[in-house]
C-alpha cells in the first residue's frame, strides 16, 4: 500500500552507539591527529610527502590525511549496516573528501578549514531558499524520522536555516583569528555542544506541531 503525501517512510533502527561512532569517529579523529600528528606521521608518510608534515601547518595536513579516509569508511559503513545514508552526512563527506584532496595535493590548509563555512551556507541558503518558495526542506536535510503540521516544518526550517548560517559565520571567526590547533578543537568541543543545545531548543516546536496517529486528517485552526 502507497505512504500517504507527507508520510516519512519506516527506516531501518541504528544503534545509538554505532550512530554516534559513524558520525563523530572521523571528527575525533581528526582531533586527535591535530594534537598528536606523531601518532599518524608513520602511516601518513607511506602515501605522502613526508615533509608536507613538517613546519607550522604540518599537524593540519596529519588531521586532513586521516579525516578523509576515516570519512570514506564511516561513509561506506554507514551504508552496509543501515542501507542509508542521510543527505547531510553524505553531502558532508562529499566535501570533506574534495576539499581535503585540495588541502593535501595543494598543501594549503584554507581549503579545509573553509568546508565547514561552505557546508553551513550551502544548507542555510537551500533551507531558506525552499521556505520562499513553499518547500520546508528540513525534514530532508535532517532526514528526519518524525511527522509535523506545516507550520512546525516551515518554523523548524526557518530556525536551522538561520542557524547553518551562523554556524558558518561562526567557523569564519575562530579560523580566521585562532590557531589551527584550537580550531580543530572547536570543530569537536565547540561546534558540537552548540549544535546539540540548538537541537534541544527546539523540540517544544517538535511536540506542539506533531502530528499524532490518526490525527492526519484533522483540520489545523490555529497554532493553538
Amino acid at each position: 500500500m502507497a505512504d500517504q503525501q507527507g508520510a516519512i517512510a519506516p527506516r531501518r533502527k541504528v544503534n545509538p552507539i554505532l550512530k554516534l561512532v559513524l558520525e563523530m569517529g572521523p571528527l575525533a579523529l581528526f582531533f586527535i591527529a591535530n594534537v598528536k600528528p606523531a601518532l599518524f606521521n608513520p602511516m601518513a608518510e607511506r602515501f605522502l610527502p613526508p615533509a608536507m608534515f613538517e613546519g607550522a601547518n604540518g599537524n593540519v595536513f596529519t588531521a586532513t590525511a586521516v579525516f578523509v579516509p576515516a570519512t570514506i569508511i564511516a561513509l561506506a559503513a554507514g551504508l552496509i549496516f543501515t542501507r542509508h545514508v542521510p543527505i547531510m552526512p553524505l553531502v558532508s563527506g562529499a566535501f570533506v573528501i574534495v576539499f581535503g584532496a585540495l588541502t593535501l595535493w595543494l598543501q594549503d590548509d584554507v581549503f579545509i578549514k573553509m568546508k565547514p563555512t561552505i557546508v553551513n551556507t550551502l544548507f542555510g541558503i537551500i533551507l531558506l531558499a525552499g521556505l520562499a518558495f513553499g518547500r520546508p526542506l528540513i525534514r530532508y536535510v535532517l532526514d528526519a524520522a518524525f511527522d509535523l503540521q506545516p507550520e512546525g516544518w516551515r518554523k523548524l526550517t526557518l530556525n536551522w536555516g538561520l542557524f547553518f548560517l551562523f554556524l558558518a559565520v561562526l567557523n569564519e571567526i575562530v579560523w580566521r583569528n585562532f590557531s589551527s590547533e584550537f580550531w580543530g578543537a572547536f570543530k569537536l568541543f565547540g561546534t558540537t555542544p552548540i549544535t546539540l543545545l540548538f537541537a534541544a531548543s527546539q523540540v517544544p516546536i517538535l511536540m506542539k506541531y506533531e502530528v499524532k496517529p490518526g490525527a492526519e486528517n484533522e483540520t489545523i485552526t490555529g497554532e493553538g
